[in-house]
């Protein structure tokens, strides 16, 4: 046997078996890389709430809600500190009206709250008053209308006389006990059955749960035929700056194609309305889509600041608008999501967060002294910060290892480069809020209502409530009480919103 052959064999097998285990190396290392990236992302998602992405607070987890109640206070109570008002607190009660409805004198004493004496022929040496503030008490009041008819001499046609809300030869009940309906039931978001319920209660007299949905049905009609939606989109169209957004919902029914066949998509409602409130403008959108959005039938020739998310739906109209504010607030929440990932490795995130927050309180300091913009030094020294924190994203996470294409840190720092101009408007154009809390809070009221209720049986019940609420909700931004509102609509004389001009 040759000892060099055997010697230059067993080389081989060694060599081959290295090779082997260097692969085998590089194999399992490339597996756990791959791990790792999933483990992080599932952590990343599981640990995702309405504080850290753009999930909505109702889908919260019971423990997520806890979580955000802490934040909102992170102070510790006092063992020692008795609940209620402190000491030194100032109170918050009626003030006497100077000039009362009406004034009555009660009957005078007639024993001594000292010694119980008789008090018959005591003398009166002076006054005093209070005041009592209550309303009258509530019943039904059946009116009988006589209605006389006449015929005409010319053509023979007999004329019935009308009354502004009633219907001859029936029994209908009056616009008050419809208004009251649908307050509660919209306004209130009072479930249609409950709501009958109580309306037999603080009425005396059942109404049905029939009544209660038509009282609804009929606001909504009235306001379509006074062209209500059309006011709006007018009155909005010429505000300087408006805030949009949506949310799902759900509906029983989806609307059909000219086919009969499903609508595809989810069900959402969207509000477009000025950031101070004064129009609120909800609508029923059939899906989340960009032709849902524009067939609004507002956007497309708006021409002023538009406050939004950067749902790509959006993105059609940002030719046409003087300009876009991104939604700070929803930065924000991507921001924490990815610094949650690492506090070293990503804590540019908590640094631009930090800019921007710098760059909110400055541009209200100078509102505040009666500027309309910033100290340019002052703003270029804020946007170079950013601008450094954010190439930092960009490139601490270039080559990082993600198990679903590129890091969430790249993608949030390549989109906050690309869209400053959007994440910055709010400083060199002061009329433009630097949040879209406006619409996340008008939003909040058909989801209050879809977590009493449950859903909206069909699209047109949907639109209805959409048509209602902002109705309610405008007119009483504009001083006018709700059931004033619905008791001026349900007697063709509704409020309408009035176009400004600048």
């Amino acid at each position: 046997m040759d000892p060099a052959g055997t010697q230059s064999s067993s080389y081989d097998e060694l060599r081959s078996l290295v090779e082997g285990l260097v692969v085998r190396v590089e194999v399992l290392e490339a597996e756990n890389a791959e791990l790792r990236a999933e483990n992080a992302a599932l952590k990343r998602k599981l640990g995702s709430d309405s504080t850290n992405s753009s999930a909505p607070p109702s889908q919260d987890s019971l423990a997520a809600k806890g979580k955000r109640r802490a934040q909102r206070s992170q102070r510790v109570r006092s063992k020692d500190r008795k609940r209620g008002g402190q000491p030194g607190h100032k109170g918050s009660g009626l003030t006497p009206a100077v000039a009362p409805d009406r004034t009555e004198t009660v009957s005078a004493p007639e024993d001594c709250s000292g010694c119980g004496a008789d008090l018959t022929d005591g003398r009166e040496v002076d006054t005093s008053w209070t005041q009592i503030w209550d309303i009258p008490p509530i019943r039904l009041e059946k009116t009988h209308h006589v209605l006389p008819r006449r015929r005409c001499a010319c053509c023979g046609k007999i004329t019935t006389a009308v009354v502004p809300f009633g219907q001859a030869g029936a029994v209908v009940y009056g616009p008050n006990v419809n208004a009251a309906a649908i307050l509660l039931a919209s306004a209130g978001n009072v479930p249609v059955e409950r709501t009958a319920m109580l309306m037999a209660a603080l009425l005396a007299s059942p109404v049905s749960t029939g009544f209660v949905a038509r009282a609804h049905a009929r606001l909504t009609e009235k306001l379509a035929t006074a062209g209500f939606d059309e006011a709006m989109r007018a009155a909005l169209s010429a505000e300087p700056v408006l805030c949009g957004d949506e949310t799902p919902v759900n509906v029983l029914g989806k609307d059909t194609d000219e086919q009969g066949e499903p609508v595809p998509g989810a069900p959402h409602v969207v509000t477009v309305r000025t950031p101070d409130e004064r129009l609120v403008w909800y609508q029923a959108l059939p899906a989340r889509t960009k032709v849902a959005l524009r067939n609004l039938g507002l956007l497309g020739d708006y021409t002023g600041y538009l406050v939004r998310d950067d749902y790509v739906a959006w993105h059609q109209f940002d030719s046409t608008v003087a300009g876009v504010q991104q939604c700070v607030a929803h930065l924000f929440r991507h921001l924490q999501d990815v610094l949650d990932l690492h506090p070293t490795q990503q804590a540019w995130a908590g640094k631009t967060r930090t800019v921007l927050r710098e760059a909110h309180q400055a541009v209200e300091a100078a509102k505040a002294a009666g500027h309309n913009q910033l100290d340019p030094t002052l703003l270029a020294e804020l946007r170079a910060r950013y601008d450094k924190a954010v190439a930092w994203g960009q490139a601490t996470n270039r080559h990082r290892d993600w198990h679903d294409g590129n890091h969430p840190g790249y993608t949030l720092a390549t989109r906050l480069a690309n869209k400053a101009d959007q994440v910055w408007l709010f400083t060199t154009v002061f009329t433009v809020p630097w949040t879209n809390n406006a619409s996340e809070q008008a939003l909040k009221s058909p989801k209050l209502h879809q977590k009493v209720s449950g859903y909206w049986h069909t699209p047109t019940t949907l639109a209805g409530f959409c048509r209602v609420r902002s109705y309610l909700t405008s007119a009483y931004n504009h001083g006018l009480r709700a059931i004033d509102a619905i008791h001026q609509a349900l007697t063709n004389n509704p409020w309408m919103p009035q176009t400004t001009t600048a």
